[in-house]
């Protein structure tokens, strides 16, 4: 696209997810006790795990730092989504939209990271018993953490600045509730195969770190359960990783249907949905799923 054809837009229009003014009052009610079990539900478990020094271990430590990464992302998301139910001033300014969209990613890129480190500490526990507490050390989850927020900056970091240099000439109206990329990409009028084709490299390179590290964290976790004697044994060691199963499951699973098609294949009504998904729901569920079948939570719980 040539520059002088290619005008700035200093702000955006948020569409929404519906402008029924019955429907926005509903959605509004529901979405605001979402976004407060979030909340509560993640900040409460920060602090539960702060507080109780039976928790003070490395598994509890990544799952602090997974419902601090909660938090932050549905808070880049669902506050501003709020807001739009209820004003009638739709509009995001240009550099409020990147903003928004930069605190995403990083968290978003982190969470789906975060989940293979503690499929990596779960092998360490289950199949090293007698080793783990010097394996897992502190400095080591520390560094790990580093590293993940790390790759979570430079991703976001990228990507926003390729989306934002696009041309945004025709229309500001993103057919979406908050600042993510497939919108932004059909929006604009430039050619967006550059941002597509990194999209692809640099999110699909931390998908299969992600989903080999927890393929290959798993397989050892088998190959170690499958050594102990007892049924009792096999259970136990099994009970520890299905929480974390069953979040890798939802967050990956949602992820890999998001991102990666082609911009061609978008619809944005079901890619909504799918972002109402991953941006508040899974934020709610994480915290649910770890205390309610995790016995050192609940007694953390009862302690209070």
């Amino acid at each position: 696209m040539d520059g002088k054809n290619c005008s700035s837009v200093n702000e955006f229009l948020l569409v929404g997810i519906s402008n029924k003014p019955g429907v926005k009052v509903t959605l509004f009610i529901t979405f605001l006790i979402i976004y407060l079990i979030i909340l509560v539900a993640n900040l409460g478990m920060i602090i539960l795990i702060r507080m109780d020094s039976q928790l003070h271990t490395p598994m509890y430590f990544f799952l602090s730092h997974l419902s601090f990464s909660d938090v932050c992302y549905s808070t880049a998301v669902g506050p501003r989504m709020l807001v739009g139910f209820i004003a009638k001033n739709k509009s995001i300014s240009f550099y409020s939209c990147a903003l928004q969209f930069l605190i995403f990613c990083i968290f978003a890129d982190s969470e789906c990271l975060l989940l293979a480190v503690m499929a990596f500490d779960r092998y360490k526990a289950i199949s090293h018993p007698l080793l783990y507490t010097v394996s897992m050390s502190s400095r080591v989850c520390s560094l790990l953490m580093a590293g993940v927020y790390m790759v979570g900056i430079m991703d976001a970091s990228v990507n926003t600045i390729l989306t934002f240099r696009l041309c945004f000439c025709e229309s500001n109206v993103i057919n979406h509730f908050f600042c993510d990329v497939p919108p932004l990409l059909l929006l604009s009028c430039s050619d967006t195969q550059v941002n597509e084709l990194v999209i692809f490299t640099i999110f699909g390179f931390i998908e299969l770190i992600t989903l080999s590290g927890l393929f290959v964290s798993y397989c050892y976790i088998i190959l170690a359960v499958r050594k102990i004697n007892s049924a009792e044994g096999r259970f136990k060691a099994f009970s520890t990783c299905t929480s974390h199963l069953t979040a890798v499951a939802i967050f990956q699973g949602t992820l890999l249907f998001m991102y990666f098609r082609p911009s061609s294949s978008y619809s944005l009504d079901q890619d909504k949905i799918t972002s109402l998904f991953y941006s508040l729901v899974i934020p709610m569920l994480n915290p649910l799923i770890y205390s309610l079948r995790n016995k050192d939570v609940k007694e953390a719980l009862k302690k209070l």
